[in-house]
């Protein structure tokens, strides 16, 4: 993530909240030069997973698709 020095002063907490969530650095631009807050530890990889609708059913359902009529 990159900002201006200005936009981390009025939204600080909020950045740095992202940062530890996402476990990303932070580069801040002032006066043409970049400095870089980085968080110590990233998170677990699994806990930044988004998550997703799963399928409903029975899986077995999927075991007997007979996939050769799709690949066209």
């Amino acid at each position: 993530m990159r900002v201006t020095a200005a936009k981390l002063r009025a939204d600080l907490y909020n950045i740095l909240d992202e940062s530890l969530k996402t476990g990303l650095p932070i580069k801040v631009v002032r006066k043409g030069r970049v400095l870089k807050i980085v968080p110590k530890s990233k998170p677990d990889k699994l806990s930044r997973l988004k998550k997703r609708d799963y399928i409903v059913g029975d899986p077995e359902d999927f075991v007997h698709i007979e996939w050769s009529e799709l690949k066209k």
